[in-house]
């Protein structure tokens, strides 16, 4: 075990502020990657168990910190007031600052229940079980039921009546009437095409392999040459 100093500026006759809710729990922070060994870390729990009975020491090596919860409010509020800042020197190395801060409270676990229902994540209710992905269990008395056919009239009658209409009639006109409004009141549904011109009113006769009459009436804009520059 490496020779290992904890020092820590003593600050006991600083009361703490009345509005800082109690709690039992701190969380030490800025811990080196390099810091999280047996060794290192069984010499901060004894440090910190200095100041009374420690609940849970969780370190957390992602993190870069620890997690202690104390079995009383008044111990942790003392090991904060005394270690915030504590210094860890090791030798042959710069000594490392930890700072301590208050955490959120939390429960205490007994030795005869240290995994308590009451203190564990609880699955979603039954009734948002089957969002999750992947779904979990069906609930007690589930059982599958026959599903019904896919709607086999899926659009209303006229309007099947519209589109039959709209593909076996020629069309006479720009604009095509597929549903006309009763009394002037209701819904009315009218094709129009958009594309058709003037121009286009009278049809041409166009044999296959020859030119189409209307690309013969398009001609393409010649693009401007680019200024040269004369030596």
């Amino acid at each position: 075990m490496p020779d290992i100093s904890i020092l820590t500026q003593r600050a006991n006759s600083f009361a703490s502020p009345k509005s800082i809710q109690p709690t039992n729990s701190l969380v030490i922070t800025q811990v080196p990657r390099t810091f999280f060994q047996p060794s290192i870390i069984n010499a901060l729990r004894d440090h910190f168990a200095t100041y009374g009975e420690i609940n849970q020491w969780v370190p957390i090596a992602s993190f870069s910190r620890i997690i202690l919860v104390y079995y009383s409010e008044e111990t942790a509020e003392l090991a904060k007031n005394a270690c915030d800042p504590l210094i860890l020197a090791l030798p042959y190395r710069i000594p490392t600052i930890l700072r301590v801060y208050r955490s959120e409270p939390n429960p205490i676990f007994s030795p005869s229940s240290p995994t308590a229902d009451e203190n564990l994540l609880r699955p979603p209710p039954i009734e948002k079980n089957f969002l999750i992905s992947p779904p979990g269990s069906p609930p007690i008395g589930w059982e599958q039921i026959r599903e019904e056919p896919p709607n086999a009239t899926p659009l209303a009658d006229d309007l099947i009546a519209a589109l039959r209409k709209l593909k076996l009639q020629e069309r006479r006109s720009s604009r095509e009437v597929l549903l006309e409004p009763e009394d002037g009141v209701g819904v009315g549904v009218y094709v129009e095409d958009c594309d058709m011109n003037e121009d286009d009113a009278e049809e041409v006769d166009w044999e296959y392999g020859c030119p189409s009459p209307a690309r013969l009436r398009w001609k393409p804009i010649a693009t401007a040459m680019p200024p040269v520059q004369v030596r």
